[in-house]
């Protein structure tokens, strides 16, 4: 089996940091997970692979690393050899693509991939990355998060601490609407 980011390397049995067993590239040290591999791996942690996805906030402390040198390679399946779907993954100042195979079902991690995933806990379901609602949730969150970036940057630290301290309390008030349509009519002249 080839690695499927350069076909003159051969791929060989390995396994991932506290990970599953994969075939692992000795030159670009990515690794190619089959979905039986994978499968078993997920029923040894306990994960239900049909779980509704949960999007979470990544620690404002991520410092995962960077994006592989071949993560933009287009590359073919190494067991099938159909081409590899590529999903996605956005962690705050970082972007990376893992690929998955739609006729088999395996997935393929650049180097340093698999690390970054369990940095934020997607190494248990990579399905996720994969799954339309997760993906939306994700571009929201990621919305959300360079806004109140942005506030912050306007606005100061402390001020900006401030109004999303009174936005959380209009939100969670029963009248709170009240409290922003009087603030949306102070600035409104």
């Amino acid at each position: 089996m080839q690695c499927p980011k350069d076909k003159s390397v051969e791929l060989f049995d390995g396994h991932l940091p506290t990970g599953p067993q994969a075939k692992c590239c000795p030159d670009c040290g990515g690794a190619w997970i089959s979905s039986a591999q994978y499968l078993a791996w997920q029923q040894a942690k306990g994960v239900n692979p049909e779980a509704e996805p949960q999007v979470t906030v990544l620690p404002s402390t991520f410092s995962g690393g960077t994006a592989p040198a071949l993560d933009n390679r287009a590359a073919l399946c190494p067991e099938c050899q159909h081409y590899l779907a590529r999903g996605r993954v956005s962690l705050q100042d970082i972007e990376f693509f893992v690929e998955y195979c739609p006729n088999c079902q395996g997935y393929w991690c650049d180097g340093g991939e698999w690390a970054m995933l369990q940095a934020v806990d997607l190494d248990l379901n990579l399905q996720y990355i994969f799954d339309e609602t997760w993906q939306a949730q994700v571009k929201a969150l990621d919305a959300s998060q360079r806004e109140r970036k942005a506030t912050v940057e306007k606005l100061g630290p402390e001020l900006a601490a401030r109004v999303f301290d009174l936005a959380d309390q209009l939100q969670n008030h029963p009248n709170g609407d009240f409290g922003v349509a009087y603030m949306m009519r102070r600035f409104d002249t």
